[in-house]
């Protein structure tokens, strides 16, 4: 008799929300998941590191609304380990702080099966890190409490003991409970804390979306009904607040409040929304296309074999060079079979992927376009008679091949890959567009443009459109959008600059 293969559950933390914050171990466990069951308050972008046929099961919870009761989640982590499956459990911040990740583990043991913890950065530390209040310091106070603001509702009496936490001082952290400030400022002042006690609420702390609301415990609830503040948010209490007025570093950067759309694919857009974050940025990632194999693969792979016998190859993508060296490196194991055939490319980011398989770039142009490479071919001199390959996406524009071959150069096209429209949107990009709205959308490509008007949403009101270069924005126009950015360097670098000057004059 075949003996039954048991599974394993991962308890994983799943940090505050900036993925930076994501640890290592984490990051390993979904990438090696076969089924991941995740909350409401999981960056949901870590998903992209899941295994393509991993299984996703969404368990959210907000406040009077959820996607799973407990009691279900415990049952189908049990159901899905004892299937034999390798599951990860993803929950926000640490799963033992506040997060019931210790009942979901006794469900586990009750059943007999394997679990792992995983402990994660919560945002009882990281909240107030990033809304520049150390929950301790040396010259306020020595200790810190956490509670939370949202009981069990079928208690009888609140575990909190109010009389307690004024008797004991120091910075106390309150997670969840900010839809209940009033009743819980009342209850602390009451029990002997004072009126001017400062307070600062952060909601989506680590995230783009961060915002921070300060008072004292006398006007608190009185502020977040003004302001509209509501959950997910977190409470500080204590003199360390004082110290955000001197320490505020992460919500006075340049695009701080700026909601800004990346519509590059998923594998490409980690740079663009990197450099944008790291400006303060809160970005929405919605790739509008993806990535695949061209139509006829083996017509490819013919002139790949050969390119040996070309004087010249020129790049004008990262994709085209990705492609043409998967291929390249199936065929031969040298990268002397290349031959000594020169390498042309367009744009910085091109040439560095060139770099990257150890090859030397030969022709560079000084713009990030078309026209200036056929401008520095005529620089080079004759190319009469030349053979060049050009490894590039169908449907491309044909202004290389046909200007090339106009100068007497015997060109042969490689169609290496096609962008299709992408139809996943596993992190809820689009429902969060149509919610939220946002200030700017950029476009790198001209298919950017073309696959997100394609999906038809509604334009949110005041989003204005950033292009990376002429282009794109000739597309942009004839689909009727006005471009309102346009990056003088046609990179990313060029657009983030652009973007980030189009902000500050404003």
């Amino acid at each position: 008799m075949a003996e039954k293969i048991t599974g394993k559950c991962f308890l994983v933390g799943a940090g505050p929300g900036d993925l930076g914050l994501l640890t290592l171990r984490a990051k390993e466990c979904i990438q090696e998941a076969e089924v991941i069951v995740y909350d409401y308050l999981c960056n949901p972008e870590m998903l992209r590191w899941a295994a393509e046929k991993a299984e996703l099961i969404f368990a959210g919870k907000r406040a009077g609304a959820h996607t799973l009761t407990q009691d279900e989640i415990n049952a189908l982590l049990v159901e899905k380990t004892r299937d034999g499956k390798q599951v990860v459990r993803l929950k926000g911040g640490d799963p033992f702080l506040f997060g019931r990740g210790g009942e979901e583990a006794q469900a586990l043991a009750a059943a007999g099966l394997p679990f792992v913890i995983v402990p994660g950065v919560s945002s009882a530390i990281a909240g107030p890190a990033y809304a520049g209040i150390p929950v301790t310091h040396r010259s306020t106070n020595s200790h810190v409490t956490f509670f939370t603001g949202h009981e069990d509702p079928e208690k009888i009496e609140s575990a909190i003991d109010f009389a307690a936490l004024a008797k004991l001082g120091g910075t106390q952290v309150m997670l969840m409970g900010v839809e209940r400030i009033g009743a819980i400022a009342r209850e602390m002042m009451a029990s002997g804390m004072r009126k001017d006690l400062p307070v600062a609420l952060i909601r989506w702390a680590t995230t783009g979306r961060q915002e921070t609301l300060t008072g004292s415990l006398e006007n608190i609830a009185e502020r977040v009904a003004a302001k509209g503040f509501a959950a997910p948010a977190l409470a500080v209490f204590g003199e360390v607040v004082n110290l955000r007025d001197e320490l505020n570093w992460f919500e006075d950067r340049p695009l701080s409040g700026k909601r800004i759309v990346v519509t590059r694919t998923r594998t490409q857009a980690a740079v663009l929304t990197g450099q944008l974050r790291g400006l303060g940025a809160d970005v929405i990632e919605l790739p509008t296309i993806r990535i695949e194999p061209p139509t006829d693969l083996r017509a490819f792979a013919e002139l790949v074999q050969d390119a040996h016998a070309y004087d010249w190859i020129v790049f004008t993508s990262p994709n085209g060079v990705n492609a043409f060296f998967e291929l390249f490196y199936k065929l031969y194991d040298d990268a002397r079979e290349i031959g000594a055939a020169r390498i042309a490319a367009i744009g910085p980011a091109t040439a560095k992927r060139v770099r990257d398989f150890h090859l030397h770039v030969d022709l560079q142009p000084e713009e990030f376009v078309a026209e200036s490479l056929v401008r520095a071919f005529r620089k080079e001199g004759d190319i009469e008679n030349l053979r060049i390959l050009i490894p590039r996406a169908e449907k491309a524009r044909d202004l290389l091949p046909r200007e090339l071959s106009a100068l007497g150069a015997i060109v042969d096209e490689g169609f290496a890959y096609r962008t299709v429209p992408e139809t996943r949107d596993d992190t809820g990009a689009r429902r969060r567009l149509l919610e939220e709205g946002a200030d700017l959308i950029t476009f790198t490509s001209s298919s950017t443009v073309e696959n997100f008007m394609a999906l038809g949403l509604p334009w949110p009101a005041k989003m204005q459109v950033a292009s990376i270069g002429p282009v794109t924005s000739r597309t942009a126009r004839d689909l009727g959008l006005e471009v309102s950015v346009e990056a003088r360097r046609q990179d990313i670098p060029g657009l983030v600059e652009a973007i980030r000057k189009f902000f500050s004059r404003r």
